[in-house]
């Protein structure tokens, strides 16, 4: 029953499939062989064996099996019992070490998490050694090396002398004038392993010799020259001794091939056993198919489902589910509908699953483990039993419902069919009934209206159809779960063309309940069909608000981003500006006191005169950088109000406290201190802060210029950037020049390694165009020649 269950299902297609991804006649025998596994546990094993093939495929590519591995178990034995291997066995014992080696270090690639396929690879073990022997000895199923020893390598050099010395006489004889009109042709060939001319018949005896062969006609003797006769004899004695040293050679090598027999023997079944592994990942990459999650309560959810057999262009993918809320699945439609299909489906990816290998649906599809599989499906009809269709439906229900069990899976195509209708129908309910007795999950296809009833009416049992375009007048193949099938024969007959007296008559005839019912039907197919039609359009709408959503997440971060920059930067150009201050007010000083220690007293007021107008020029060119601040902004606060002399503020624009110095004025602007920079700042630009102590004030203003002081303390010399990329280092480089310059330290050294010379280039190219930059040199002795750059800054 179990294999007749396969083959209705069609799984024997689906194993012949994957068996044509195998040269090894074992493989192909054990894939043909292949059931559903029966425990969670091993199923699960098998699946993962399927899903580590397949990762591994994706990485590495095909595996390196496939290279034509003979069967050796036999000739290995052979080897055990003293037995001694021919030249074709030893080639098969060498292919067998040879691909061993190769998956193995294929394997070795593979993915951590490939723990089975590791474990496997880990459990070869080659033999390099015996396998260059083999080769070196065994040239072809008819040749062994000349060095396969040295007593062969002497053997075979005196046959080819005494065979060049035997031909040389020949050929002068042949070609002797003499000779030659008692010949039949000038040539020399070989009979019964000894060199002959052909002699003509009537001149025998001019030619003293052997006489070996002779041709059908009787006209030519192939006679051995008495002359070459001696030569003859050493080279068949020759011969013998080859034969001899060569039995020895290859009984050698059998001992060495039995020596390591049991390594050879498992060597060639994990070979096996990949081999059949890679052929289910095969079939998966055919077929599209992903890993199912498996259970054993017998649920069943398959997302968009693919019959692997249907052209690929064609099928309708389809989710099927059953098992958590109802295990029986009544399917209506009109025929060629797709009922049987689903049936099939259902029944050969469940059987694929237990079995271990992956099906053509969507990821995440469940598929339960079975123990036992049984399926009614196609028109048996039996000529030869004299049973009617009908009957033959029954011998298969029969001996299913005599062996069902609630770890079964039973599949019905027109359950109840062939016979009168109220009995037939009465007959399938009273066998759903005693299959759900049993606990079996069940699926049957239907045509009979008592049984939709029977699935409405009845917990633990469900209704689904398959779809019909009635304007097409074709089926969609679309099954529809929870939806039982309406039938559409008014509706397809008014569309061919039928007589409206004849629908109208039709429709007399009919019960008022099998009416109601049929509108029932058609109210549930509308409210689907809007309901799914909302569903989608929830689904768009909620698709676009995600979209946008993510759209105004990655602006903010933009905004952010640009936020932080132009903050950066306009710190970095305020603390330049105030080292530029306070570099040229060190200046004056120096030169105040210079002229101090002169006696230019008298120039001392201009001096100081000019440095003032100077600095006066530094504040305004701070005022213009910041600018921007003083432009109103459009807020949703409202700006503070009755700002005095010494208040506390916010700047919203750089996060930054300040004081204020001067009362807003008629435009707004307001004269604000931050640290030691002041600015004016226009009051919508501001917040006020209330009850701010002088404390937090300090802080806020350590917090946005403690960068600078501690880096002045603490910047290096000299940055070492060897074994940085380019980027890297011209990041790093250029940060590090920034910081100097601030610190007012030059010159300073970049070290970058000799090397190939593409960070010392890359780095010199930078440096040239930096704004900070005075001049840059390669180090002089001691200081690190071309491995350092030394720079000088402005």
């Amino acid at each position: 029953m179990k294999q007749r269950a396969f083959k209705t299902l069609e799984f024997d297609k689906i194993l012949n499939k994957m068996a044509s991804y195998t040269d090894s006649e074992q493989v192909r025998k054990k894939i043909l062989e292949l059931e559903p596994l029966d425990t969670l546990e091993s199923a699960r094993e098998a699946q993962r064996e399927t899903t580590e093939a397949v990762a591994v495929c994706y990485k590495l590519g095909n595996p390196p099996i496939n290279l034509g591995v003979p069967d050796i178990t036999a000739c290995v034995k052979r080897s055990e019992i003293g037995g001694i291997l021919n030249t074709k066995d030893f080639m098969s014992v060498a292919r067998v070490l040879y691909v061993a080696r190769r998956i193995k270090g294929y394997l070795g690639d593979a993915d951590e998490n490939s723990e089975i396929l590791h474990a496997l690879s880990d459990s070869i073990i080659t033999n390099k050694s015996l396998e260059d022997t083999i080769n070196s000895i065994i040239l072809s199923e008819t040749e062994i090396a000349d060095d396969a020893s040295h007593d062969l390598s002497a053997i075979r050099r005196k046959k080819h002398i005494l065979n060049a010395k035997i031909k040389d006489s020949l050929s002068t004889m042949i070609r002797s004038e003499a000779y030659k009109k008692y010949l039949q042709d000038p040539i020399v060939t070989i009979r019964q392993d000894r060199y002959v001319i052909p002699v003509r018949a009537e001149y025998r005896g001019e030619i003293p010799g052997i006489v070996h062969d002779s041709s059908s006609s009787g006209a030519t003797l192939f006679i051995e020259p008495m002359s070459v006769v001696n030569a003859n004899n050493e080279i068949r004695e020759l011969i013998n001794k080859e034969q001899i040293e060569i039995e020895k050679i290859l009984q050698k090598l059998s001992a060495e091939v039995s020596e390591n027999a049991g390594i050879i023997v498992a060597d060639y079944n994990i070979v096996m056993r990949l081999d059949f592994i890679f052929c289910k990942a095969k079939l998966a990459f055919e077929y599209k198919c992903t890993e199912p999650v498996l259970n054993d309560e017998g649920i069943i959810d398959l997302k968009k489902a693919r019959h692997p057999l249907i052209d690929s262009a064609k099928v309708v993918a389809n989710d099927i589910y059953l098992g958590e809320k109802y295990n029986t699945l009544v399917v209506t439609g009109p025929n060629t509908g797709g009922k049987t299909v689903t049936l099939k489906t259902i029944g050969l990816f469940s059987i694929m699953a237990a079995a271990g290998l992956h099906i053509p649906a969507n990821e995440n599809s469940r598929a339960a483990v079975f123990k036992k599989f049984f399926a009614d499906i196609g028109d048996e009809q039996s000529i030869e039993q004299s049973l009617s269709t009908f009957s033959s439906h029954m011998v298969n229900i029969v001996s299913i419902l005599k062996t069902v069990d609630s770890d079964s899976l039973a599949l019905f195509d027109e359950l109840g069919a062939g016979t009168d209708p109220t009995e037939g129908a009465a007959l399938a309910i009273a066998v759903l009934e005693y299959l759900r007795s049993f606990g079996a999950t069940t699926v049957a296809t239907t045509h009979y209206s008592e049984l939709k009833i029977f699935a409405l009416t009845t917990d633990g049992v469900e209704n689904a159809s398959c779809e019909f375009d009635i304007e097409s007048l074709r089926p969609t193949y679309k099954l529809l779960i929870g939806v039982p099938g309406k039938s559409n024969a008014f509706a397809i007959s008014r569309r061919l063309g039928l007589d409206e007296s004849v629908l109208d008559r039709a429709n007399e005839i009919l019960s008022d309940e099998d009416v109601k019912f049929e509108d029932v039907i058609t109210e549930l197919e509308q409210n689907r069909a809007e309901a799914k039609m909302e569903k989608d359009r929830a689904l768009h709408m909620k698709n676009e608000l995600y979209d946008l959503k993510n759209e105004i997440e990655k602006e903010r971060r933009k905004l952010k981003e640009a936020k932080a920059n132009i903050l950066d930067e306009a710190r970095r150009e305020a603390k330049i500006i105030v080292m530029d201050a306070r570099r040229e007010s060190n200046e004056i000083i120096k030169e105040l006191e210079r002229m101090r220690i002169e006696g230019k007293s008298h120039d001392v007021g201009e001096k100081i005169k000019a440095s003032r107008e100077n600095l006066k020029k530094r504040e305004d060119s701070i005022d213009k950088a910041m600018a921007k601040s003083a432009v109103p902004r459009k807020t949703l606060r409202k700006p503070p109000k009755n700002l005095k002399e010494g208040d506390t503020v916010r700047i919203l624009d750089m996060d930054q406290l300040a004081t204020v110095i001067k009362k807003p004025d008629d435009k707004g602007n307001v004269r604000v201190q931050a640290g030691i920079l002041k600015m004016n700042v226009h009051i919508s630009n501001l917040e006020a802060v209330v009850d701010t102590s002088a404390k937090e004030v300090a802080d806020r203003y350590i917090k946005s210029t403690g960068t600078y002081t501690s880096k002045t303390k603490n910047v290096s010399t000299e940055v070492d950037v060897r074994g940085q990329t380019l980027d890297e280092a011209i990041m790093n480089v250029e940060k590090f020049i920034d910081d100097c310059y601030l610190a007012g330290i030059s010159p300073v050294t970049i070290i970058h390694g000799k090397g190939t010379g593409v960070l010392r280039a890359g780095i010199g190219k930078m440096l040239k165009k930096h704004k900070y930059v005075k001049s840059q040199r390669m180090g002089n002795y001691g200081e690190g020649e071309a491995g350092v750059t030394v720079v000088e800054l402005k």
